[in-house]
């Protein structure tokens, strides 16, 4: 067998397991709004822990099925919010703050990721996201302030970040943008929770259904990116890099 019919074995194995991890996100992601609706409390707690690590996974192999790797913070960013998922079951106030901070975390490396993939180069456009985000925050915050009572600081400080996320999403395009902005609808709902306002028909469904599409826009979304930057370089840099490579070893008789 040739190396290129090998080769191709190979990744056409990485796309397949990529497919059936993805099947299983959707499947898990059904399954848990499912038992919301139907008010099936094992099954929600059995199937939110599962939800973003089978994403970072799919997210890893579909990477490798492309020749590429994925983006270092997308891994630590979703298995982070998997740490947030599982900490905000638990259902009491030390783990409600913890798990804010194990998604504040994920939000950072959020951020981060997308101003390194390029998210804030054309920077007019930036500065006029920031500032409608900055005003829609700004809106949010001063209208549940007087009812978050002691958790008024940080949920102001988480969504400061949560709006971060949003702004640079939006940097990279349509599909993180729209991931951005539903992660932040989908904190929002919470945030009307804790201060108990009156909940939405279906409350709770609308929180996890934004939040399980806001993920995998994300996530895919910065796939995307990094497979145009990789684009974008072309084969003669890729040539030159490999050739960089080659240099730095010892050489061989």
């Amino acid at each position: 067998m040739s190396i290129r019919t090998t080769t191709r074995a190979v990744l056409g194995g990485r796309l397949r397991s990529a497919t059936g991890l993805l099947t299983g996100y959707a499947t898990t992601s059904a399954a848990h709004l499912g038992a919301i609706l139907a008010d099936t409390q094992v099954l929600r707690h059995a199937t939110k822990p599962a939800l973003m690590p089978l994403l970072a996974a799919h997210s890893a192999v579909a990477a490798a099925a492309a020749g590429r790797e994925a983006p270092r913070l997308l891994t630590p960013a979703l298995l982070l919010s998997a740490g947030g998922d599982v900490l905000l079951q638990l259902g009491n106030d030390t783990a409600f703050l913890a798990g804010m901070g194990s998604f504040a975390a994920a939000h950072v490396c959020y951020v981060t990721m997308f101003v390194g993939q390029g998210a804030l180069t054309e920077r007019r456009r930036a500065l006029l996201v920031a500032a409608a985000y900055a005003a829609a925050w700004a809106t949010m915050v001063s209208r549940l302030w007087p009812d978050l009572g002691d958790l008024r600081v940080p949920v102001a400080g988480y969504s400061l970040l949560l709006a971060s996320t949003a702004v640079t999403s939006a940097g990279l395009g349509l599909r993180t943008g729209l991931g951005g902005a539903l992660f932040l609808l989908s904190d929002t709902l919470i945030a009307t929770k804790l201060a108990k306002w009156r909940e939405l028909p279906g409350h709770q469904f609308w929180i996890m259904a934004t939040y399980v599409l806001a993920q995998y826009l994300l996530a895919s979304g910065a796939l995307r990116a990094a497979a145009e930057a990789g684009d974008a370089r072309g084969p003669e840099d890729a040539d030159s890099a490999e050739d960089a490579g080659h240099a730095g070893r010892p050489q061989t008789v």
